[in-house]
C-alpha cells in the first residue's frame, strides 16, 4: 500500500469527523537529512504526523508550520506543511540524548507555536506550553484553546515508519460528547503495529465495525523542501559584499547547506561577483 496517504471519514449516526495518516517515504527523507539520535526521530515523526493532521483541518490555501522550542537540550523541532499535504522539517539538539527522554527532558521548559500563514488574509498563531507528558496531548490542548471543540490525537513513529489519527466534534447546535466519548475510547484501542501495517479500511473496519463511516478519498503526503540556488544567492546578497568576499578569499568558495534535504550550493568568485551585479549566477547545485 501507498505508504504517503491521508484519509478523512466522517460518522453517518454522530456530528464526529476523523483522519487517518501513514507515512513511510516522506518521514525517511526528513530524519535523513542528520544523524538524528533514535529519540528525535521518533518525535520528529510523531510531529509530522500531528502537522499532516492539523493541515487537512485547513479550510484556506497556505502554509502551517509547528514549532516547538524549549531551554533544554534540543532547543528546536519544527515542521512546516501546506494544504497539498507537503512537509519538511528539522530539529536542533546538543549532545547525547536518552532513548527515553521525555518531553521535559528533551525541551526543559518549552513550548509549542502553531503558526497558520494563508496565502490571502492575516497569519494566525497559538501558544501552548509543553507541560503535557506526550506532543499528542499538547496538540489537543492547542484545540481547546484555539477552536474549543474536544479533540483526540494518537500519534505513533518507531524511526522507520509514522501514523497517526485524529476525532473531533463537528460544529454543532446540539451536544455530541457523548458521540465523542465513545468514539475516542474506540479509536483508543488502535495499536501501532496496526496503523504501520494496515491499510485505512482495514484500520477502520477494525475500530467502528458497528458504525457508519464514510471514508472519502486518499491525499497524497509528501517531502518537499523549498530551498533553491537562487535563494541562498538571495541569501548572500543581503551580506555585505566586503564580507562575502573576505570569506571568499579565505574559504575559495561560499557553501550553503539546507539543513532540511541536506543539499549544498557553492558559490565561487565568478558567482559572487554576479550576484551582486545582477543578482544572477552560473554554477548548477553542487
Amino acid at each position: 500500500m501507498n505508504q504517503d496517504i491521508l484519509h478523512r471519514y466522517l460518522f453517518d449516526n454522530a456530528d464526529v469527523r476523523g483522519e487517518l495518516v501513514q507515512l513511510q517515504d516522506s518521514y525517511q527523507q526528513v530524519i535523513g537529512a542528520q544523524e538524528y539520535p533514535p529519540v528525535l526521530q521518533v518525535l520528529i515523526g510523531e510531529l509530522m504526523v500531528a502537522t499532516s493532521l492539523l493541515t487537512a483541518t485547513l479550510k484556506f490555501s497556505g502554509d502551517i508550520s509547528v514549532q516547538l522550542q524549549g531551554n533544554g537540550p534540543v532547543s528546536l523541532a519544527v515542521i512546516n506543511g501546506n494544504n497539498l499535504q507537503q512537509l519538511r522539517g528539522v530539529a536542533r539538539w546538543n549532545g547525547e540524548l536518552a532513548d527515553n527522554a521525555s518531553l521535559a527532558d528533551l525541551f526543559g521548559q518549552g513550548y509549542m507555536v502553531i503558526t497558520l500563514t494563508p496565502d490571502e488574509g492575516e497569519r494566525y498563531q497559538g501558544v501552548v506550553a509543553l507541560d503535557k507528558p506526550t506532543l499528542a496531548a499538547c496538540v489537543e490542548e492547542y484545540f481547546n484553546q484555539s477552536e474549543q471543540l474536544p479533540t483526540a490525537l494518537w500519534l505513533f513513529a518507531n524511526g522507520q515508519q509514522a501514523a497517526g489519527m485524529f476525532l473531533q466534534i463537528l460544529p454543532s447546535q446540539e451536544d455530541h460528547n457523548q458521540d465523542f466519548e465513545h468514539l475516542s475510547q474506540l479509536t483508543s484501542t488502535i495499536k501501532a503495529e496496526e496503523l504501520f501495517s494496515l491499510d485505512a479500511e482495514n484500520v477502520l473496519h477494525r475500530l467502528y465495525h458497528q458504525e457508519e463511516v464514510r471514508l472519502f478519498d486518499p491525499i497524497e503526503v509528501s517531502f518537499k523542501c523549498t530551498c533553491s540556488r537562487e535563494r541562498s544567492a538571495a541569501a548572500i546578497k543581503t551580506l555585505e559584499q566586503a564580507e562575502v568576499e573576505v570569506i571568499l578569499a579565505e574559504e575559495g568558495k561560499i557553501e550553503m547547506g539546507c539543513e532540511y534535504c541536506n543539499a549544498n550550493y557553492a558559490f565561487d568568485g565568478i558567482d559572487i561577483a554576479a550576484i551582486f551585479a545582477n543578482g544572477q549566477c552560473s554554477n548548477t547545485p553542487q
